[in-house]
C-alpha cells in the first residue's frame, strides 16, 4: 500500500462514476476509487494513467485507506439499496468526522432517513444530485448539494472545481439547503426534464406527421431554434439525432428505435409528491403517463387497427415551424413554472429554505434542462424571491401573452388531425386555468356539499356553509 493520501475517494466506477472521478484528477485533486468489479477498476487505472492523481481497488479497506483524513467519499451506484449496503460497508473503516456524499438518484426520504443514521454516528452525509449525464460527469455537471452547511464545507473546493461553468464563470453549484434539499432539487429537475423531452418529442410528431419534414429539414429547423430563444441542451441535441445514420441498416436510426420510452422513477416520484403538496404539475404528470401509454405497444397496434387514422390536413410549412416554435417555447416556460412552483411550496412544507434564484442559476449549465431561458428566470427570482409563480414574472408576461396565440392554433390542428399533443395541450390548459380568476369548481364544491355535506365557502361573506339540498 502507498503512504500517499488521496483527495478524493468514489465508489461505484461505472462510467458515470469513472468519468466523475478522472474530472476530478484533471482539475487539481488526487483521487482514488472502489468497485467490486476488476474489470470497471482496471478501466479507471488505464483511462487514468498516473496513478499518482488517481487509482482504485477492489478492497473497501484499501479504499478507506487511501483517503486523506477528514475523508470525502462519494458514492455513485444505484438508488435504493445497494447505496445502504455501500454506507453499511464503509463504516467499519471509517472515522468520526469523515464525509459520505449520495451522488445517486435517491429518493429524498431515504436521503433525510441516511443522514439521521450517519449523524448518530459523527459522520457526515450530503444527499447530493448530479446532471449531465457521463458527459456531463466529464467535463462538468451541474451539482446540487443539500445537506448540513458544516458538511458541505469539507468537499465545496473539490464541487467548485468539477461542476460546469456558466458563461459568466461561475460553478453550476451551490449549498441549495439542509437534509435532503439536494436530492429533492434533483428530482424535480428531472421532472422538468420529463416535460421537456415530452414537449420535444411532440413538436418532432407533428412536424412529420403534418408536414412531412425530413430528418435533414427536421435537423435544420432544430438546429436554427437552437441559435435563438430556444438555445437548450435538449434542442440542441434533438437537432443531431435526426442526421445520426444507422450503422446496423441503411436510414437514420432515429427512425428505427422502438417508441417504449423507459424511465428510472425521478419523474414519477415528482407527479407523486406534487400530488401529495397539492402542487399542479400537468405537463409533467402527463410526460410520466405518456411513457406509461408507450410501453402498450402491442396494444396500441391493434387499437391502431380498429380505429385507422384520417388523413393530416395540409398546412403550408413556414406557418408551422412558427408556431411550432412559439409553442415549444411556451410550454418550456410552463415546465419551468410548474417545477420551481413545486420547489417553492417543497420548501415551506420541508424546511429547505431554497433560493428559486440559485437553483436556476446553477441550472444554466451542465444539466440536461440547462437552456438560454435560465438566464432570465434566474434574474426574475433573484428579483423578486417571494414570486408564487413564474408566468407572474412582467418579465414574462408579454412573451407568454405572445405566444399563446399560435399554442391555440398548433394543439386545435393537432386534436383536429389525431396527432397526440397532451403535454403542450396540459400547458396550454395550465396556462388558461392559472389565469382565469373564475373557475367552475363552485359547482364542484355544491354537488360535494349536495352528496355528502362536505359544506362549502362563499363568495360574499366569511364562513363554512351547508346547504338542505332539494329541501
Amino acid at each position: 500500500m502507498s503512504d500517499k493520501k488521496y483527495d478524493f475517494g468514489l465508489v461505484g466506477l461505472g462510467v458515470m462514476g469513472r468519468n466523475f472521478i478522472l474530472n476530478v484528477a484533471d482539475n487539481g485533486f488526487t483521487a482514488f476509487g472502489l468497485d467490486l468489479s476488476t474489470e470497471q477498476v482496471e478501466a479507471l487505472k488505464t483511462e487514468g494513467g498516473d496513478i499518482s492523481k488517481v487509482d482504485a481497488t477492489t478492497s473497501t479497506e484499501e479504499f478507506v485507506a487511501n483517503l486523506s483524513t477528514p475523508r470525502k467519499i462519494m458514492l455513485l451506484v444505484p438508488a435504493g439499496k445497494p447505496v445502504d449496503i455501500v454506507i453499511d460497508s464503509l463504516l467499519p473503516f471509517i472515522e468520526e468526522g469523515d464525509l459520505i456524499i449520495d451522488g445517486g438518484n435517491s429518493f429524498y426520504t431515504d436521503t433525510d432517513r441516511r443522514e439521521a443514521y450517519l449523524n448518530e454516528k459523527g459522520v457526515h452525509f450530503l444527499g447530493v444530485g448530479v446532471s449531465g449525464g457521463a458527459k456531463g460527469a466529464r467535463r462538468g455537471p451541474s451539482i446540487m448539494p443539500g445537506g448540513s452547511e458544516p458538511s458541505y464545507k469539507y468537499i465545496k473546493p473539490i464541487f467548485d472545481a468539477v461542476a460546469a461553468k456558466a458563461t459568466d464563470g461561475k460553478p453550476c453549484v451551490a449549498y441549495l439547503g439542509p437534509k435532503s434539499a439536494g436530492n429533492y432539487v434533483k428530482m424535480v429537475h428531472n421532472g422538468i426534464e420529463y416535460g421537456m423531452m415530452q414537449l420535444t418529442s411532440e413538436i418532432y410528431d407533428l412536424l412529420r406527421k403534418s408536414a412531412k419534414f425530413t430528418n435533414d429539414e427536421l435537423h435544420q429547423i432544430f438546429a436554427k431554434w437552437n441559435e435563438g430563444r430556444l438555445q437548450s441542451f435538449l434542442v440542441e441535441i434533438t437537432s443531431e439525432i435526426f442526421l445520426q445514420e444507422d450503422d446496423l441498416a441503411p436510414g437514420r436510426i432515429v427512425d428505427v428505435i422502438l417508441d417504449k420510452a423507459k424511465q428510472k422513477g425521478t419523474g414519477k416520484w415528482t407527479s407523486q409528491n406534487a400530488m401529495d403538496l397539492g402542487i399542479p404539475v400537468p405537463t409533467i404528470d402527463i410526460a410520466v403517463s405518456m411513457r406509461e401509454i408507450s410501453a402498450l405497444k402491442e396494444e396500441r397496434i391493434e387499437a391502431d387497427k380498429l380505429y385507422g387514422r384520417q388523413e393530416v390536413d395540409s398546412i403550408e410549412k413556414e406557418t408551422l415551424v412558427e408556431w411550432a416554435e412559439q409553442a415549444l417555447y411556451f410550454s418550456f416556460i410552463t415546465a419551468y413554472a410548474q417545477g420551481l412552483s413545486q420547489l417553492s411550496d417543497a420548501s415551506k412544507e420541508y424546511g429547505y429554505n431554497l433560493d428559486l434564484g440559485l437553483i436556476s442559476q446553477i441550472w444554466r449549465a451542465g444539466c440536461i434542462i440547462r437552456a438560454g431561458l435560465l438566464e432570465d428566470i434566474t434574474i426574475a427570482f433573484n428579483n423578486n424571491k417571494d414570486l408564487a409563480n413564474l408566468l407572474l414574472a412582467p418579465t414574462f408576461v408579454d412573451r407568454v401573452q405572445e405566444a399563446v396565440p399560435a399554442v391555440r392554433e398548433v394543439v386545435a390542428f393537432a386534436a383536429k388531425n389525431g396527432i397526440p399533443v397532451p403535454g403542450l395541450s396540459n400547458s396550454l390548459t395550465y396556462f388558461d386555468a392559472y389565469t382565469s380568476s373564475q373557475l367552475p369548481l363552485n359547482l364542484i364544491q355544491a354537488q360535494r356539499d349536495h352528496f355528502g355535506s362536505h359544506t362549502y365557502e362563499r363568495t360574499d361573506r366569511e364562513g363554512i356553509f351547508h346547504t338542505e339540498w332539494g329541501a
